[in-house]
């Protein structure tokens, strides 16, 4: 990683703002004649004729909702800021949820303003960073300058893109510091922005603004399912690379399988929407194994549990369990064939007007079955499933609803979740799994270590449900033939 050059500059070469010099830079500062130099001789590179996003009129939509859902009230929902990851490092940039909702933007730093705009309407405007300034020479001088980190569309590009008014969001503090009338901001993403509203906002309301976004998401609409249908096809493809490079895991660790299906995540989208849980053997049994530095041995099974993330920020959430040698042994297929079946239960339970917790229950119901008939647990299985004795060895709920977040709309109120009914366009996870720990000794030996997870991305439809992942195969005997087919 190259060494930033931060010097200060004088002060009559910088009329916006001064260049931190970096502690141990190699230069000390920057010569008249070298700045000079660095603000001439550059080729206009500003874009014409730009078309919108494909979201665009989706985006617009949604803002309308949400104007229509708080009239007569300022609304500021921001991007968020880069995170350090260490020392000068920082993570990776991912836009709030909220923000990429409403306009498509995914740039750091950025905001969306709702100003009232009569009795009812608001003017939205969206706040950016612009391009960076080569008078001053941020655009060399500055860590955040774009010959250190890219290029940044204009603010005239960014309208054309996003379909919205856009300013210079240096701006934006004061003018919010000076703004009067009722005020919502979404927390948790800018504590400039935050603080330039102190004594405008109050948790109550602001929370009332998280809710409505969190809630707004939970029915898709056609250009969401779209995306969430492209990140599946493209983590279909990913666990299939997985398969065909097990051999070369098994000589490595898990890591090789995080990093095979990381590679397709990278080169069909954005990234891998959550992290992957490449979980062989024992590991199997740890819910969120995302270490991902065990041994992979023939024998054993491998849950795989990952999911891309397209351009656009919708991610697929898919789990198979596969047996590593290619093919189950009797006591894993029981379990597998068990876990299935459940599965089953869970997706026929997925249709308009069913409750969300319906697909739960059925699942759950069928585990319980089978734990009862493996007599680790005394029946009437009524009984086990009022008690939950059954989550011993199954532990989590069934699913979650799904889409720019792998637990989407988590910020929903109760009464419109898992209380709530379901409706065409909601996207769901079914996710039914059995695990038996190890160590645990109230189950046979032949149990121990093994845990298997089967989820699938499940639209719910206007006659029932579709299942977005089922290009991946299900059945134990489909997964081995699957498997075989792909080894060659």
């Amino acid at each position: 990683m190259a060494d930033e050059l931060t010097p200060e500059t004088p002060e009559e070469e910088q009329p916006t703002k001064k260049h931190k010099q970096r502690k141990n830079g190699l230069y000390p500062g920057v010569s008249e004649e070298l700045a000079e130099s660095m603000r001439t001789g550059w080729a206009d590179t500003e874009l014409h004729d730009l078309r919108p996003i494909p979201q665009a009129a989706h985006t617009a939509a949604r803002r309308a909702a949400l104007s229509a859902r708080f009239p007569g009230e300022r609304l500021v929902v921001p991007a968020g800021r880069l995170k350090t990851r260490s020392n000068d490092s920082e993570y990776a940039f991912r836009a709030c949820t909220d923000y990429a909702y409403l306009t498509g933007d995914q740039t750091e730093n950025g905001v969306l303003v709702l100003e009232p705009a009569g009795e009812t309407g608001h003017t939205a405007t969206i706040y950016l960073l612009p391009r960076s300034n080569r008078e001053n020479g941020e655009f060399w001088l500055s860590g955040s300058g774009e010959l250190w980190v890219g290029r940044r569309h204009s603010l005239t590009e960014a309208e054309q893109l996003l379909g919205l008014p856009a300013k210079d969001v240096r701006e934006l503090a004061e003018e919010l510091a000076e703004a009067e009338g009722p005020v919502r901001v979404l927390r948790g993403h800018d504590t400039v922005i935050e603080t330039a509203l102190t004594d405008m906002v109050t948790k109550e309301r602001d929370a009332e603004l998280r809710v409505y976004l969190s809630e707004a998401r939970v029915v898709k609409d056609e250009f969401e399912i779209g995306e969430l249908q492209k990140a599946v096809d493209s983590t279909v493809r990913g666990f299939e690379d997985v398969v065909k490079v097990l051999d070369k895991a098994e000589a490595t660790s898990e890591r090789y399988i995080e990093g095979t299906f990381f590679l397709r995540a990278r080169v069909e989208g954005n990234d891998v929407g959550y992290g992957s849980i490449c979980a062989a053997g024992p590991h199997a049994t740890t819910l969120h194994w995302v270490r991902n530095d065990g041994d992979v041995r023939s024998g054993d099974l491998l849950l795989l549990d990952a999911g891309v993330e397209t351009h656009t920020l919708y991610t697929a959430d898919v789990t198979r369990t596969l047996p590593i040698s290619g093919t189950y042994t009797d006591i894993q297929r029981k379990v597998y064939d068990a876990v299935h079946a459940s599965q089953e239960a869970g997706i026929a339970a997925v249709k308009p007007g069913a409750k969300f917790r319906d697909f739960h229950d059925a699942s759950q119901y069928v585990l319980a079955e089978k734990l009862v008939e493996w007599g680790l647990l005394e029946g009437p299985v009524d009984r086990v499933v009022e008690l939950g004795l059954q989550r011993r060895w199954t532990l989590h709920g069934t699913g979650h609803m799904l889409g720019m977040d792998v637990h989407d709309c988590a910020a929903a109120r109760t009464e419109a979740y898992v209380e709530g009914t379901l409706e065409p366009g909601m996207c769901l996870t079914v996710e039914p799994g059995l695990y038996f720990q190890a160590d645990d000794l109230t189950v046979p030996e032949e149990f121990r270590g093994i845990g298997v997870r089967i989820e699938d991305d499940i639209l719910v439809t206007e006659d029932g449900n579709r299942n977005l992942s089922a290009g991946l195969p299900r059945t134990s005997d489909d997964v081995e033939a699957w498997m075989a087919r792909l080894k060659g």
